[in-house]
């Protein structure tokens, strides 16, 4: 089983499922902005990740974070505005098989696909 998730305007996302259903691979698509992003869900991204891979700090989102939060960068902070606006997260986020990616490149979708 796979599940990706994003945002469905997000062009990462977008090369992403378009190379999925190029390989007729099935996936199920979880849209943040259609869907809530839990705490159980995100504590579960951040078991499989962390936040130096998860937080996308070259983002609107990041950038528009008052300095506060920018300057206090602590798991709990960032857990909560990340729950807040999970846009704050990079796209897109892989669940396939126990194996977990984040971001979108063709070799590594390739080894974790079609190997």
């Amino acid at each position: 089983m796979t599940t990706i998730y994003g945002i469905n305007n997000c062009d990462t996302v977008k090369k992403a499922t378009k190379w999925l259903d190029k390989q007729t691979i099935e996936y199920t698509f979880f849209d943040f902005k259609k869907q809530p992003l839990t705490a159980e869900l995100l504590t579960e991204f951040v078991k499989k990740s962390s936040w130096d891979v998860l937080l996308n700090k070259r983002s609107t989102t990041f950038r528009n974070l008052p300095a506060e939060i920018k300057d206090n960068l602590t798991d709990d902070v960032v857990f909560q505005a990340v729950l807040a606006q999970p846009t704050l997260l990079k796209r897109p986020l892989i669940d396939h098989n126990n194996s977990f990616q984040v971001g979108f490149k063709e070799p590594l979708y390739q080894a974790l696909f079609l190997s």
